[in-house]
């Protein structure tokens, strides 16, 4: 049985102070982000219960998707109440009231996988809903919902998913809805895909403002994930997961969970690709944890992954571009360092305000004249060989050993010799036909 990363309260009715209270703003100086992109050209898929597309956030952001539960629907319609949260969260209307989304202005596409319990009973489900919003026009993915169990179907269809340029975000899982192990959920712990836990909302929460101590690292503070994160190696980023205020049928209810975090991520992509719509997805996730701020123990670390999110400086510093996916080592495992430097100067052309836009942020994992492509190995194998931060193919040694050439030699001439006194053709025969 899976289900989703979420825990929520009874709803509230629509009202001004709704967009008070949403600290994760702040938090993510959003206002400032938004200076330089709203997100708009950008579809993000949200696999989940639905999608409420008559809310009053929600209106006009909502393109028609799939019911894989029910057939013969759009899934523009929420029995849960989990997916049309997580939408708003992405691309909520930016108007005076209701929930706002970090990409006001990105597409939703919606596609139902979870039923009315919010639980999805087959992994193939979800990949196929994958495949199906690849296929449609999503570049970003959002999955809030996992389990403990892998799938080797569902593995294929992330794969498929980064062979297309598509970036898939998923919510690390809550401790509270977990019967085994903790461990953080599939397929979040699936290799190359950004893994999201949660942050807790700071101790007084103000409406907005005066966030600094408490995103940036300076202030010690107190403890600031929040406490029913799952977390592990797997783990990628952080984003607020509790005390949010979240849209859902019929008016708003405060929500927390992994959930709600994953969703921010995936909207920070959204603002990534809208600005640098040339970049590759490789790029966009080198550039989201290359400038996410550092939590916990310096550098990546397996509570906080890279840090917290931090949509303004992955809009504007200048970052190094990268090969292929930094999450995915030589092994197919996560990373274990930063990206790309975040203080390296980047070529003209990663410079949306520079140069020509229309080669701003050209994808990287072109080859060299005469060289090979470094990307062509299959999607999802775990031989690819390991790129570096600024994108340089390290391999090993590829000379031959000197005993091993004389082995060779030798034989080389023994066949030779064989062949010319007539035993070596009879040789071949007898081995033919011996198998």
């Amino acid at each position: 049985m899976i289900v989703s990363c979420t825990f929520g309260v009874p709803t509230i009715a629509r009202a001004d102070w709704v967009r008070d209270d949403q600290w994760q703003l702040g938090a993510l100086n959003a206002e400032a982000a938004w200076r330089h992109t709203t997100g708009s050209g950008v579809i993000v898929a949200v696999l989940d219960s639905g999608v409420d597309a008559t809310h009053p956030d929600l209106i006009g952001q909502v393109l028609p998707g799939i019911d894989l539960v029910k057939e013969g629907g759009d899934a523009r319609t929420d029995p849960v109440g989990h997916g049309t949260t997580v939408a708003a969260l992405i691309a909520g209307e930016r108007d005076d009231a209701g929930v706002v989304g970090i990409a006001p202005d990105a597409k939703i596409l919606p596609v139902r996988v979870l039923d009315e319990q919010n639980r999805y009973e087959d992994a193939a489900v979800v990949a196929h809903g994958l495949r199906w919003a690849v296929d449609h026009g999503a570049s970003v993915v959002n999955l809030s919902l996992g389990g403990l169990a892998e799938s080797e179907v569902l593995a294929n269809a992330v794969a498929y998913a980064a062979s297309r340029d598509v970036i898939v975000v998923a919510c690390t899982g809550n401790v509270a809805q977990t019967n085994g192990p903790p461990q953080v959920w599939y397929p979040a712990r699936q290799p190359g895909v950004l893994a999201v836990t949660g942050l807790r909302a700071p101790p007084s929460v103000t409406g907005g403002t005066g966030w600094a101590d408490w995103t940036n690292g300076t202030n010690p503070g107190p403890e600031r994930l929040w406490q029913g994160s799952l977390t592990g190696p797997q783990t990628v980023l952080s984003a607020p997961a509790a005390s949010l205020l979240g849209a859902r049928p019929g008016g708003y209810w405060k929500v927390q969970g992994t959930s709600f975090a994953s969703p921010l991520v995936a909207a920070a992509a959204a603002l990534v690709r809208s600005r640098y719509p040339n970049l590759s997805a490789a790029n966009v996730i080198n550039r989201l944890i290359s400038t996410a701020v550092d939590l916990g123990a310096d550098g990546r670390d397996d509570r906080y992954g890279f840090g917290q999110i931090d949509p303004l400086a992955a809009l504007t510093a200048e970052v190094t571009l990268v090969s292929a996916n930094p999450l995915t080592g030589p092994a197919g495992s996560p990373a274990t360092s930063r990206g790309g430097s975040a203080g390296a100067p980047a070529p003209p052309a990663n410079d949306p305000d520079a140069g020509n836009p229309a080669q701003a942020g050209t994808p990287a994992d072109q080859p060299a004249p005469g060289q090979k492509n470094p990307s062509s190995s299959k999607p999802g194998s775990s031989s690819a060989p390991a790129h570096g931060a600024a994108g340089t193919l390290l391999s090993g040694s590829s000379s031959v050993p000197t005993a091993t050439l004389a082995v060779v030699l030798v034989l080389a001439v023994a066949i030779l010799l064989l062949h010319r006194r007539g035993y070596a053709r009879r040789y071949l025969q007898r081995g033919r036909h011996s198998r």
